[in-house]
């Protein structure tokens, strides 16, 4: 089952299958540790809905829910 980063809830794990588009964005987000085969998860979710702190790779960032819907998963 392929979902995007942005509907995944808190809790669950998914697995990177890509990164889409081509242009800077996407490559900060392959630079940032979303490469295809990574397990990540949402820890947390802003008052308002946006942003999301995401745990890729043994450490948190935060991410927009626009930047997150570009990276495709697998539901683990």
């Amino acid at each position: 089952m392929a979902a995007t980063l942005a509907g995944l809830g808190v809790g669950p794990r998914g697995t990177v299958v890509a990164v889409d588009g081509d242009d800077a964005m996407a490559i900060r987000l392959l630079e940032m540790g979303f490469v295809p085969e990574t397990s990540v998860r949402v820890v947390k979710v802003a008052p308002l809905g946006d942003p999301l702190e995401i745990q890729v790779r043994g450490y948190h960032l935060s991410l927009r829910r626009r930047e997150a819907a570009r990276i495709r998963l697998r539901l683990e």
